[in-house]
């Protein structure tokens, strides 16, 4: 008798092939799922939204960066255009987006 398997990424891409057909309209995208995140942080010192410091960590994640410092140097090496568009405020000192 075959073991079972201890995995459950079979039976839930199962489930995903059994889904009708998402209309983007419909789904919300990272940003707007991120929003729904609260902020646990004291607003005192708040220099970036929550909403853009976990878009910034998803997409190095996505990125392949697998420690804080990688993700990190995602960020500082990230084309300002990817920045703005996750929501960067930049700073009007160096100019530079992303949180330090």
């Amino acid at each position: 008798m075959p073991a079972n398997a201890s995995s459950p990424i079979p039976p839930a891409l199962d489930q995903l092939r059994d889904q009708s057909e998402v209309v983007p309209e419909e789904c919300p995208g990272l940003l707007e799922r991120l929003a729904q995140v609260p902020d646990p942080r004291d607003p005192c010192g708040v220099r970036h939204a929550l909403v853009y410091v976990l878009a910034l960590a998803a997409c190095a994640v996505l990125a392949d960066a697998t420690s804080l410092l990688a993700v990190g140097e995602w960020i500082s090496d990230a084309p300002p255009a990817v920045l703005d568009r996750l929501g960067a405020r930049r700073d009007p000192l160096t100019g530079r987006p992303p949180p330090s």
